[in-house]
């Protein structure tokens, strides 16, 4: 079985290079960005703006062949890439919950981005609370390493040669 993505638009940032880039959306609280949607697509976002914060669904186009394994970012010892939110899988898609500041024809002005400057986008999701939170009662390996999130950025240890 084969599957195919296209991109429906392109996210740009202040971010060039994954090296530097917050390694999620709440440690990039006040980054701005913004979400270029082709054209084509453009009408898929009636209704869009009615939603304070969105998901956006991404392909990592600079993450380096996967590894089952891989150090994470938040802690020192290897572990199963899927106990992991490493780019660097075995489809390396991408997902954040950014909060959106306004639309204005097909660019879509967002806050709160942990994205590399042009990273193709697959999709858009409304984030909606009541579907989307819930109350956990474990987070495995990250329990003691949640401190870390607000002063760590990327290394570039994913990143393609």
């Amino acid at each position: 079985m084969e599957i195919r993505y296209r991109p429906i638009g392109i996210i740009y940032t202040p971010f060039k290079e994954p090296k530097g880039t917050p390694i999620q959306p709440t440690a990039a609280k006040g980054v701005h960005g913004r979400v270029e949607v082709f054209p084509e697509y453009a009408e898929g976002l009636k209704d869009l703006d009615g939603f304070s914060h969105i998901i956006l669904i991404y392909h990592f186009h600079l993450s380096k062949k996967f590894s089952l394994k891989v150090k994470p970012f938040m802690d020192d010892q290897m572990r199963g890439v899927f106990a992991t939110r490493a780019p660097s899988r075995p489809n390396p898609i991408g997902i954040s919950v950014v909060r959106l500041i306004k639309i204005e024809g097909n660019i879509l002005h967002i806050q709160d981005v942990d994205i590399v400057d042009g990273t193709p986008l697959l999709d858009i999701k409304p984030y909606v609370p009541e579907f989307d939170v819930r109350v956990v009662d474990r987070v495995g390996w990250l329990e003691g390493n949640l401190n870390k999130l607000h002063s760590l950025r990327d290394d570039g240890r994913f990143q393609k040669e």
